[in-house]
C-alpha cells in the first residue's frame, strides 16, 4: 500500500470508531442501480469515463436532439416554423446516419446487443 492508502484507511477507521458514519443518508438501504447496467462490460468503462467528464457519445446526443425536435414538431402550429424544424431534424438524421456509418458502430455486436436499451435510456 502507498502512503495515501494507509492514511485514508486510518481516517476511515477513526471515523468508524467515532461513529461518524452512523447518521449518513441512505444508511441500510441498497445502493442505487448503475445506469450503465445495459451496456456490455467491454464498453462500460469508456461510457463511464465520458459520463464522469460530463460528455455523452455524439450519437446519443444527436438522438436526444432528434427526439426533442420531434416533440417540438408535434406541438408546433406555425407552418413556417414546422418546416424549419423538419429541415433541422433531417440535418440531424443525416449527421447521425453518417456518424453511424463512419464508426461502423451499427455493425458492432456489442452495440447491437444494447442499441434498443440505449435508445430507451436517452
Amino acid at each position: 500500500m502507498d502512503l495515501f492508502s494507509i492514511l485514508a484507511e486510518e481516517r476511515i477507521k477513526e471515523a468508524m470508531k467515532n461513529k461518524e458514519f452512523d447518521n449518513l443518508p441512505g444508511k441500510g438501504k441498497p445502493l442505487p442501480k448503475d445506469d450503465l447496467v445495459h451496456v456490455p462490460n467491454e464498453l462500460r468503462i469508456g461510457y463511464k469515463i465520458l459520463k464522469n467528464a460530463g460528455m455523452v457519445p455524439e450519437e446519443v446526443q444527436l438522438n436526444k436532439e432528434m427526439l426533442q425536435i420531434e416533440d417540438l414538431i408535434a406541438c408546433c402550429h406555425d407552418e413556417h416554423e414546422r418546416e424549419h424544424l423538419k429541415k433541422k431534424l433531417n440535418e440531424k438524421l443525416i449527421r447521425f446516419n453518417l456518424l453511424m456509418e463512419k464508426r461502423k458502430i451499427g455493425n458492432s455486436s456489442a452495440y447491437k446487443r444494447y442499441q434498443s436499451k440505449l435508445n430507451k435510456l436517452f
